[in-house]
C-alpha cells in the first residue's frame, strides 16, 4: 500500500509562485514515477507535470510549460511540483499520483495509469 499527502496549497495573487509537496509512505517510492493532475469545477481531471522514477525526466502540459517544474527527492519520499507566474486559470484542486504498476517508469499524461493517489490540494489564484 502507499499513501501520498500533499500540502502547499493556497490563496496566492496572479504571477505569484506556489511549491506543492507530495509525501509517500508504503512502498518503495523511489522505484516509480510521479505526475501532477488538477481539476477544475466543472472540468475533467487533467494532465499537469509528470517526473521519472529518478527524477531526470519530466514532462509537462502545454498550458504549463516553462512555468510548472516537477521534481522529486527519493532520500525524502517526496515530490515536488513548483509553480511559478501563476494565473488565474490555473485555479483547481491539485493532486499527486504514483504509478506503481511500471516499475522505473518515465510518467505519463494519462490519469487511467496511475493507481495511488493523494488527497488533493487546493490551489487559488486570484486576478
Amino acid at each position: 500500500q502507499v499513501q501520498l499527502v500533499e500540502s502547499g496549497g493556497g490563496l496566492v495573487q496572479a504571477g505569484g509562485s506556489l511549491r506543492l509537496s507530495c509525501a509517500a509512505t508504503g512502498r518503495t517510492f523511489r522505484r516509480y514515477a510521479m505526475g501532477w493532475f488538477r481539476q477544475a469545477p466543472g472540468n475533467e481531471r487533467e494532465f499537469v507535470s509528470a517526473v521519472s522514477w529518478d527524477g531526470d525526466s519530466t514532462k509537462d502540459a502545454d498550458s504549463v510549460k516553462g512555468r510548472f517544474t516537477a521534481s522529486r527527492d527519493n532520500a525524502k519520499n517526496t515530490g515536488y511540483l513548483q509553480m511559478n507566474s501563476l494565473k488565474p486559470e490555473d485555479t483547481a484542486v491539485y493532486y499527486c499520483a504514483l504509478d506503481t504498476t511500471y516499475p522505473y517508469g518515465y510518467g505519463s499524461r494519462l490519469s487511467s495509469d496511475y493507481d495511488y493517489w493523494g488527497q488533493g490540494t487546493q490551489v487559488t489564484v486570484s486576478s
